[in-house]
């Protein structure tokens, strides 16, 4: 849609909050997606003139491609494609080899290109099977001994963009970084709301001091949560404005992105587990609301992008 990333960040935090798997498949298959501008122009026309579109994958660089006098020829295999049953073409990481050796770039690192591949010509794998974000279904894949195109091959890059919208001169990873921040945190804000309702049902059950004591907690949590949800969005609003003034933004407005991601999710997961003993025995139920969004949020920080420091 060419909006903008804080504009974006605002409808994944909104999805993630009306369900966890719902906005983490809608984020990661955006993110896919948004190799629209990077791949060979002539090919995204073609490719995205369908509505029903929708590209995603693996980051992760687990497959081989074989240079060949008029394409590659790719063999690999590749966990966690989010959305996989929804995918129309699958994406992915490989080294690159020429007559059996690998290529490698100037500073002697081996070269790395991502690739696509449409849904007829992979193996998909059903093995999503995790305690929460059941609805993404995250299953693994594979190619082998597929021989792929030139044009199915592309860099994430700005300087290889092929379309010419803001989105695709942004770097990848503070928008990586700020998208998945923005899913924990919405995720976040609908578990601290129903602790809210569940503990005021319990008010009678628990007492007037327990009570108040768990909504005043309730409250401190949310309230951190919202100063660091705020301060992520004013930076990446700042770099979303230097990108647009001076090309791209800066270092230090990268940095802080980083650094802000990392500690909004921290801050969430510890807000979860400190407000999760005031839900009750209702709250250990696989079928209760609550117990699903909990399971959603400690799947989702199995991602290795925001789990550690930088």
């Amino acid at each position: 849609m060419g909006l903008s990333l804080p504009e974006a960040l605002g409808y994944e935090e909104d999805l993630a909050y009306i369900d966890g798997s719902l906005g983490w498949t809608v984020t990661l298959c955006a993110g896919a997606n948004l190799f629209a501008g990077y791949i060979h122009s002539r090919k995204a026309a073609s490719i995205f003139s369908s509505p029903k579109v929708c590209f995603g994958g693996s980051g992760a660089v687990s497959g081989v491609a074989q240079k060949t006098k008029d394409g590659y020829l790719v063999n690999g295999f590749w966990r966690y494609a989010t959305g996989a049953p929804h995918l129309t073409h699958f994406t992915a990481n490989c080294t690159i080899e020429e007559n059996g050796s690998p290529v490698l770039k100037d500073d002697g690192s081996p070269e790395i290109r991502s690739f696509f591949f449409n849904k007829r010509d992979v193996t998909i794998h059903e093995d999503w099977d995790t305690m929460g974000l059941i609805a993404t279904a995250g299953h693994s894949f594979s190619v082998k001994d597929l021989k792929v195109p030139f044009d199915q091959s592309f860099l994430i890059d700005a300087a290889h963009a092929s379309l010419s919208d803001p989105i695709y001169q942004y770097p990848f990873m503070p928008l990586a970084e700020s998208t998945i921040a923005v899913n924990t945190l919405g995720m976040t804000r609908h578990f601290t709301e129903l602790a809210q309702d569940i503990v005021a049902n319990r008010q009678s059950k628990i007492g007037a001091t327990a009570y108040e004591s768990a909504i005043e907690r309730i409250g401190a949590e949310q309230q951190k949560i919202n100063q660091l949800s705020a301060q992520l969005y004013q930076l990446v609003q700042t770099s979303w404005e230097e990108l647009l003034s001076k090309g791209q933004p800066s270092k230090k407005s990268i940095k802080k992105i980083a650094d802000t991601s990392r500690l909004l999710v921290n801050t969430c997961r510890t807000a979860v587990t400190t407000l999760y003993p005031y839900c009750g025995l209702a709250a250990t139920s696989s079928a209760s609301e609550i117990n699903r969004i909990f399971r959603d949020i400690f799947t989702a920080s199995q991602h290795g992008l925001l789990a550690f420091q930088r």
